[in-house]
């Protein structure tokens, strides 16, 4: 249960009903697009990308299309590989009725270290030795100090309790109200939870590394799960990395005696706000871009392999081969004449295993 005052609590429900409404045109217009299901994967993977760069890596969107086929690729590509791959598992667990709990955190954890750099070593587990954030190596200058090691599976517990207390479908009580506060607690509604149960993970810190990234995806699990989305196309990443400092101090500022609840979740809904605005306009822009395409092609070939480059945006003709069944030297011609359309670009530089590249959907994701 957390304590918030009457008035931010004022904002924060009508800031939550602003972002339900708008997280319902979202999911409206993902299912009527003829491009959605090819976009399910691009958006996961820029999730994947801006989640890890609020962590320092230097990956972007492009590179991730670009080394989509390179066989060894540097460690901060695997790094964005990875949160991709455990994003999916954790989709696939709670769309067949596994609820999010400390088990499948350590499993989604395994996935998130696998090869990449860090405490590889403790993939999976919970961690042995006190750790802490702050700006040096120092444990004296510690900016927050987790919870003790001994103390780690009691708090999860409490964690995992709390996150499968469902809410879904209740309204918010009212028996709550206390004078001039106003108390959320696992009756609330699911975006509020998710705030919550977001801070409260980060604030256990329960793994060596990989923490931040790993909540994030708690993020988007704990919203399928409730049912607030359908289908993986809702990500906050991309807003939070865009105020890195300010997320952080609204997560230390739950932290402590006199913890400021409702400014964090003011601060996240905001941010879902703003996020959902900008996923309901990328993909506005895609189904235009899908539709004007399909409006200057006259076969079906054509249509399928255009539409395919948009879930694939850098290709080559074996990997468009493989996805539609045409041989390779049909793909190939089909490619080119995309070309020649004006609707994929491939550099005149490129002799052998020529890159096909959908700019304009980069472009309009990316931006």
């Amino acid at each position: 249960m957390v304590e918030v005052e009457l008035d931010k609590a004022i904002k924060i429900l009508e800031t939550l009903a602003m972002v339900n409404t708008k997280l319902g045109k979202l999911e409206s217009e993902f299912r009527h697009s003829v491009a959605s299901k090819q976009l399910i994967q691009l958006f996961s993977l820029q999730e994947s990308v801006e989640s890890s760069r609020i962590e320092g890596t230097q990956v972007t969107f492009i590179d991730m299309m670009e080394q989509a086929t390179v066989k060894s690729p540097r460690s901060e590509v695997v790094e964005v590989r990875n949160y991709f791959d455990a994003l999916n598992m954790g989709y696939e667990a709670v769309r067949n009725g596994y609820p999010v709990s400390t088990r499948m955190i350590k499993q989604l954890h395994e996935v998130l270290m696998a090869g990449s750099r860090g405490e590889v070593s403790s993939a999976g587990q919970f961690r042995k030795i006190q750790n802490f954030i702050g700006p040096t190596n120092r444990i004296e200058d510690a900016s927050y100090i987790p919870v003790p090691v001994n103390e780690i599976d009691a708090y999860m517990e409490n964690l995992e309790v709390f996150i499968n207390t469902d809410a879904y479908g209740r309204m918010l009580p009212t028996n709550h109200l206390k004078g001039a506060s106003y108390c959320f607690d696992e009756d609330s509604a699911p975006l509020i939870k998710t705030a919550i149960l977001h801070a409260q993970f980060e604030s256990i810190h329960p793994f060596l590394d990989g923490n931040g990234r790993l909540g994030r995806i708690l993020i988007v699990i704990y919203l399928l799960q409730q049912k607030i989305i359908n289908i993986p196309v809702f990500f906050v990443s991309e807003e939070l990395e865009k105020e890195q400092t300010r997320y952080y101090d609204m997560l230390n500022g739950v932290r402590g005696e006199n913890p400021d609840w409702g400014s964090w979740i003011l601060f996240f809904l905001n941010a879902c706000s703003r996020m959902a605005d900008k996923l309901i306009r990328k993909l506005e822009n895609a189904e235009r871009l899908a539709q004007e395409g399909n409006e200057r092609l006259t076969k079906e070939a054509e249509r399928l392999i255009w539409l395919n480059s948009f879930e694939e945006p850098v290709t080559t003709a074996a990997s468009m081969s493989k996805r539609t069944g045409y041989s390779i030297a049909t793909t190939r011609r089909i490619l080119n004449d995309l070309v020649d359309k004006g609707l994929l670009y491939v550099s005149p530089s490129e002799i052998r295993n020529r890159k096909y590249r959908n700019y304009e959907l980069i472009r309009l994701l990316a931006d």
